[in-house]
């Protein structure tokens, strides 16, 4: 193994005798090109709700109760697709979003959720995983369509005109600390710690 190592190191730090260094240079730009078009273009191919709902579990499960939300399906005809709500649109934060996501294909290959029985099972731990995430970028994409700034406070509810004004406003709470299940139903939430008292 070492031998081969030293052989492969050999020719690439060897000089090149039959090719120009402006030949090797272009040659590595337009490689450098292709890869890049190539890896943006994968980025955004698995950055697709058809590409998410791709599987049975999330065809089977989230995706189906999606579709009897406000967020599926509204008089305004603005719709929020998977990545909308769960892939940061910013593309250091997206890419790192991409490499947590490789969880998700190391349980698709084990078959961790392949059932309804153990996608059940197992929803707490994702959805607590997927809070916590939105509390700690305080619901970023929650924020990319809705701007607490264009609320039109008159129209709302008088709970929620004064949660959006004064808790909103004042940085203590974001918006998943109160719209869980917005757009997925909750999973049992019996035993979890401070529930009781906010779902009241």
């Amino acid at each position: 193994m070492i031998t081969w190592v030293r052989k492969i190191w050999k020719v690439a730090a060897r000089p090149s005798v039959h090719y120009s260094l402006g030949f090797l240079t272009l040659g590595g730009f337009i490689a450098g090109v292709i890869f890049w078009g190539g890896f943006n273009t994968a980025l955004e191919a698995t950055n697709t709700e058809a590409f998410c709902t791709g599987c049975h579990e999330m065809e089977n499960n989230v995706y189906q109760e999606l579709k009897t939300t406000i967020h599926y399906t509204n008089r305004s005809g603005v719709r929020a697709t998977c990545p909308d709500c769960h892939v940061p649109h910013e593309w250091t934060n997206k890419i790192a979003r991409k490499m947590q996501a490789s969880k998700e294909v190391w349980g698709k290959v084990f078959g961790t959720i392949s059932t309804r029985e153990k996608f059940l099972d197992k929803r707490l731990e994702l959805a607590q995983h997927e809070w916590s995430r939105l509390k700690a970028n305080d619901s970023l994409e929650c924020r990319n369509c809705h701007d607490l700034e264009y609320m039109d406070f008159t129209v709302q509810s008088a709970r929620a005109e004064q949660a959006h004004s004064t808790l909103l406003a004042s940085g203590d709470k974001t918006c998943i600390d109160c719209h869980k299940g917005i757009a997925h139903q909750l999973p049992d939430m019996q035993g979890v710690e401070g529930w009781a008292a906010s779902a009241q």
